[in-house]
């Protein structure tokens, strides 16, 4: 078998989601009788989380590159709110 004919076998992945993709999920509630720092530190995991994928959308892939005020315009920009110093070190923690 050549290279040609087993790059006809499989189909080429989509590089990005398309436009109309819908990429929120249901919310769910959380588990009620937890400690209150399980929440904040739950809470403050999925905005690093969503805000470290806005910046890997943007460009932004190292750990050196995101900047406190980098990492703030780009909450700023999808809505979130601006994140403290811990939540910046958490960001730049997920960052590859």
């Amino acid at each position: 078998m050549t290279a040609a004919t087993a790059s006809t076998l499989t189909p080429p992945l989509p590089l990005a989601f398309p436009a109309t993709h819908d990429a929120s999920l249901p919310k769910k509630r959380l588990p009620a009788g937890r400690p209150r720092e399980w929440y904040v530190s739950h809470n403050r995991q999925l905005k690093a989380m969503r805000i470290a994928i806005a910046l890997l959308d943007s460009g932004v892939y190292t750990p050196g590159q995101a900047r406190d005020h980098t990492i703030r315009r780009t909450a700023a920009r999808i809505g979130v709110h601006p994140p403290s110093n811990t939540t910046c070190r958490l960001v730049r923690s997920l960052l590859p």
